[in-house]
């Protein structure tokens, strides 16, 4: 391994083509010097994506002979996939990013500070939405993107570098958990520390993640996503140290909305159970008069997001038989 380069990239990637060439386009612009790291994209050509296919032969990572691509097994998620690209990879740090981000062109040369920094150590860097997509999150109400300040708990993977020793200890994301389902990437991180390693913060190793229009019912469909949480609940104290048993403030207040709306069939005063919930997803002050009634059309909405992650945690609580909300 004396000729192993100091980072390999991973990438799992599934028909986002247009996303993917923005990702490589920010890694190719890496600082870093090139001989220094190199890039595994696994990807799922389950659906006969022959754009993604197109950009991982066509980009010029791809000619320069950086890049490799391979073939993810169809079907269980991206946790299997990223094993697939940890265990193809031959740098001594493993860095995660997402096929929805892009990396500032310093990334790689601050992440590895990070780990030169504390050896052995898990890094992670800071995500931001995208500053060329950032406008978006000022005029549409339900979009995605992520906006970490690390280190957190949740180890998200869309900016986050491990030494290869320790993924090969671990034996990498856990399989077991249910495909489509979050929360293998903290998995991940607690059982490393659970191991002796230690979590740092790169907050200067900067990736800018998507801002997508995702809409309502799209954010329902990712609320549902939520049920695996239960099962980190119960492997990890740590998690569950740090949330208790609800994962979100506003997930009590619906549930005492809720009593409310139970017990207002007699009389109206028990509605007043809902003011806490409402005073958590009221419009911010800045909106003006349209503002607060645009915001107020979406309160039904928010109401059902929040049901939607409270029924994915209750059925991944009977699941692993734990209490997390």
């Amino acid at each position: 391994m004396s000729d192993a380069p100091d980072v390999t990239v991973v990438v799992a990637t599934r028909n986002r083509p247009r996303r993917l060439e923005r990702l490589l386009d920010g890694l190719a612009d890496q600082t870093l010097d090139a001989g220094r790291w190199n890039l595994v994209v696994v990807h799922e050509h389950a659906s006969g994506d022959a754009d993604t296919a197109a950009v991982l032969a066509e980009h010029p990572l791809a000619r320069s002979g950086r890049m490799a691509s391979l073939p993810g097994v169809e079907g269980p998620g991206p946790a299997a996939m990223r094993n697939v690209g940890w265990r193809a990879a031959h740098g001594r740090m493993i860095a995660f990013t997402d096929d929805d981000c892009r990396p500032a062109p310093t990334w790689l040369e601050r992440l590895l500070a990070g780990a030169e920094s504390s050896p052995g150590a898990i890094v992670q860097g800071a995500t931001e939405p995208d500053p060329e997509e950032r406008h978006l999150l000022a005029t549409r109400h339900w979009v995605r993107t992520q906006d970490i300040d690390p280190p957190t708990i949740e180890a998200q993977t869309c900016n986050i570098a491990y030494p290869r020793e320790l993924l090969e200890r671990l034996e990498g994301f856990d399989n077991a958990m249910l495909p489509g389902l979050a929360g293998e990437d903290t998995d991940l991180c607690l059982r490393g520390i659970e191991a002796g390693a230690v979590q740092i913060a790169a907050p200067d190793a900067i990736v800018y993640h998507a801002v997508e229009p995702f809409g309502a019912l799209g954010q329902i469909r990712r609320a549902l996503r939520w049920q695996g949480l239960a099962y980190v609940s119960k492997r990890h104290p740590a998690f569950r140290a740090h949330y208790g048993i609800f994962w979100k403030s506003r997930h009590p207040l619906l549930l005492l909305a809720l009593t409310g709306v139970l017990l207002s069939t007699r009389r109206r005063s028990p509605l007043a159970l809902a003011i806490p919930w409402l005073w958590a997803v009221r419009p911010p002050p800045e909106g003006g008069i349209r503002g607060h009634l645009a915001a107020v059309k979406v309160i039904p909405v928010k109401a059902l997001i929040d049901l939607a992650e409270l029924a994915a945690l209750a059925r991944g609580s009977v699941r692993h038989r734990t209490l997390f909300l």
